[in-house]
């Protein structure tokens, strides 16, 4: 069979498929994300852990000093109650000692009671020595300017009506010892006493906000559980978050003052406490009329006021200015001596006693 060449038999050529490259670069971006991601929040996690080693320290700081504030603070409250018991013993003195003036003073009443043969001018001279004892009283225990005073004045009223030409020198001492008690300015202690009770209900009335560590930095408020909770705000609050950390990186600050320790709850109360102990002791120190007392309690109490309150709070500041004004008060002036005018006129009244005896046993001799 003869073979012929003809391409009316083969069958229709193919042409070959072109071949396209797969894209590769979303792939290659959304890796590139990924991997800024993953170091994102790796220093993020890192920066969180070294502020939770931070806050761990000053934890364990803010303990130990908690400590060593305990122990000081109830140091200083076995040292106020040692005094306080000194207080104690030595009021109880007092009343012992005055006590015994008042039975003095009832003794010399009854032998007032009993002296019937009198004269009135012994009477006179007597009622004038218990007046002079009442002024030394007040003068000496009570420190009570004004009532012996009062009672020296009177003591020379009844001199004055006694026709004793003998009591010249006794006046003439009570003359200066009026003087010298009236050139003493006199010490308003109950308004002292008011003012120190009106800064006790103060200082019972301040609250933690008067406090120093509220200013403490690095205190911030609590995020609103009541904001809505979608990816907007959670993609914004984490973002806030990061920026916050990572401002937190290098932090600046100042110490061209000195810093001030802060303050717990606890510690608040305790500084309360005793600033209140102190104004009750500068009230004692009014009434026993104790100057070195008053200002040692004063001054303590203004420079607790002055190292663990805000001296931008009102409260504080006119709680300082009222301790200052009343620190500037003197509550012991300078006494005088009166007694030199008592001892005059019991010299006197022995002297007519015996002039009296003297003359009662020439009149019996005469008459026998």
């Amino acid at each position: 069979m003869p073979v012929t060449e003809t391409t009316q038999q083969l069958p229709a050529p193919v042409n070959p498929a072109k071949f396209q490259r797969p894209r590769l670069w979303p792939i290659w971006l959304a890796a590139l994300i990924a991997l800024m991601l993953a170091v994102i929040l790796a220093l993020w996690n890192w920066q969180q852990w070294r502020t939770h080693e931070a806050t761990v320290r000053v934890i364990q700081d803010l303990r130990q000093d908690t400590a060593q504030l305990e122990d000081l603070y109830g140091s200083r409250g076995n040292e106020q109650a040692q005094r306080l018991q000194a207080l104690e013993s030595k009021l109880s003195d007092q009343r012992e000692l005055i006590a015994t003036q008042q039975r003095q003073i009832d003794h010399t009443a009854r032998e007032l009671l009993e002296a019937g043969n009198r004269t009135r001018t012994d009477w006179l001279l007597a009622e004038a020595e218990y007046l002079l004892r009442i002024a030394n009283q007040r003068l000496l225990i009570e420190k009570d300017i004004r009532g012996a005073l009062s009672a020296l004045e009177s003591a020379d009223e009844v001199l004055r009506e006694s026709d004793d030409i003998g009591v010249y020198p006794v006046r003439q001492q009570l003359a200066r010892e009026i003087l010298s008690l009236r050139s003493i300015q006199g010490v308003d202690r109950t308004g002292l006493y008011l003012q120190l009770e009106a800064a006790i209900a103060s200082v019972n009335d301040l609250t933690d906000l008067a406090l120093v560590h509220e200013q403490a930095p690095g205190l911030k408020i609590a995020d609103d559980p009541g904001a809505p909770d979608d990816n907007r705000n959670r993609l914004i609050h984490g973002w806030n978050r990061f920026v916050d950390t990572l401002q937190q990186v290098v932090v600046v600050r100042r110490l061209d003052e000195p810093v001030k320790p802060l303050l717990s709850p606890d510690q608040s109360a305790w500084a309360r406490l005793n600033l209140q102990l102190m104004l009750e002791e500068a009230e004692m120190a009014v009434l026993r009329g104790n100057q070195p007392l008053y200002e040692r309690a004063l001054t303590k109490a203004i420079t607790t006021i002055n190292d663990w309150y805000d001296a931008t709070n009102p409260a504080i500041r006119g709680l300082a200015d009222s301790l200052n004004e009343l620190a500037g008060h003197n509550v012991d002036p300078q006494l005088p001596d009166i007694s030199q005018s008592l001892g005059l006129l019991k010299e006197r009244l022995a002297g007519r006693m015996a002039t009296g005896n003297g003359d009662d046993a020439e009149r019996r001799g005469n008459d026998s």
